[in-house]
């Protein structure tokens, strides 16, 4: 039978003096948060027979802290599923006891925007916004993080780089493999039609690129029709489909970079040529999975929004126990790919 762990052993596994896990046993004096956190796993991972009361007494301890979450369209599915990953980071992290505030934007006009950022930082310790790119929203930004406060931007990036960091996909790649996908699940050259919320979306305007560039390297007979913006919404992006159903016969895919999927769907399950297209996507969600399962949509790159949530709130947690002004590089993760097989 083996011998249960000591306070040597514990002190041992966290690379600590037994008097500093006394110390954090029985709360005698203040140890920094990284150190009691420290003894906490290790007391978990050693098995510590006191590892619940060392839990209990660094969680009655922990620093409180206030976090606003800007995301967007509250009807939305990825964002609703988006904020519940966030939730679920959150009761996971162990260095503070973060409260969030998850604000659902169903306006993308700068000025509102604007205003919700003001509103956030009266209350908040750090903020995450998924936003638009526009020059108030920056000039907003630069003067929460003058204050010391923490800003990371989430999925689309800011011309601004005076955010803490940005945090979503690497969208070069995004675009590269919808280009990949198209060329060459196609039957044969022709039109290839892009859908696009906004270039202020700086997001998907570098998928975007990235989908047009590649085909200009191979050339191999495809013609990439002009971009059609749908400002993220159903119904343009319906009429959009429909236009370009209609007008090129010779359509032979589509790249639909930004939202309005649903729209989209709609227009091509209601046109007999719909099926025999090759289309890709963003975002699993009930619609896209559908049309996975029949034939109307052939590849769809999905964020990995757990991943996502995690290592956002472990990059605040970083930053508010670095007393100096933290920098922390972009972190760009590769799309989850679907499709019909794999769902």
């Amino acid at each position: 039978m083996s011998k249960r762990p000591t306070i040597h052993d514990l002190a041992k596994a966290a690379g600590v003096s037994a008097a500093t896990v006394d110390r954090v046993l029985n709360s005698r004096s203040r140890v920094r948060e990284a150190t009691a956190q420290r003894v906490l796993m290790a007391a978990e991972d050693i098995g510590y027979h006191a590892a619940g009361l060392l839990k209990q007494r660094y969680q009655a301890t922990r620093p409180h802290k206030r976090l606003a979450i800007l995301l967007q369209r509250s009807n939305d599915f990825f964002y609703q599923a988006f904020g519940q990953a966030f939730k679920q980071a959150i009761s996971e992290e162990r260095l503070f006891h973060w409260e969030a505030d998850i604000i659902f934007m169903d306006e993308v006009s700068p000025s509102f925007i604007n205003e919700q950022l003001s509103l956030a930082n009266q209350t908040a310790d750090a903020i995450a916004i998924v936003t638009i790119d526009h020059s108030i929203i920056n000039q907003k930004i630069d003067e929460i993080r003058a204050s010391g406060k923490p800003v990371i931007t989430l999925l689309s990036e800011l011309s601004n780089h005076n955010c803490t960091s940005h945090i979503g996909l690497d969208n070069r790649k995004a675009g590269r493999s919808a280009a990949w996908a198209l060329s060459r699940l196609t039957k044969q050259p022709g039109e290839i039609g892009i859908l696009l919320g906004t270039h202020r979306y700086h997001n998907q305007e570098i998928a975007e690129i990235s989908f047009i560039s590649y085909f200009r390297e191979i050339n191999q007979g495809f013609t990439v029709l002009p971009s059609i913006i749908n400002l993220d919404d159903e119904r343009l992006a319906a009429e959009a489909t429909a236009q370009l159903l209609a007008d090129h016969p010779n359509l032979v895919g589509i790249y639909s970079a930004g939202g309005g999927v649903k729209g989209m769907l709609r227009s091509l399950r209601a046109e007999p040529r719909g099926k025999g297209l090759v289309v890709v996507c963003n975002e699993l969600m009930p619609e896209t999975r559908q049309a996975l399962t029949d034939g109307y949509v052939d590849l769809v790159l999905s964020t990995p929004i757990d991943k996502l949530a995690h290592q956002t709130i472990q990059m605040f947690s970083k930053a508010m126990s670095n007393r100096s002004e933290p920098r922390f590089a972009p972190v760009l993760v590769p799309a989850e790919i679907y499709m019909q097989e794999n769902i």
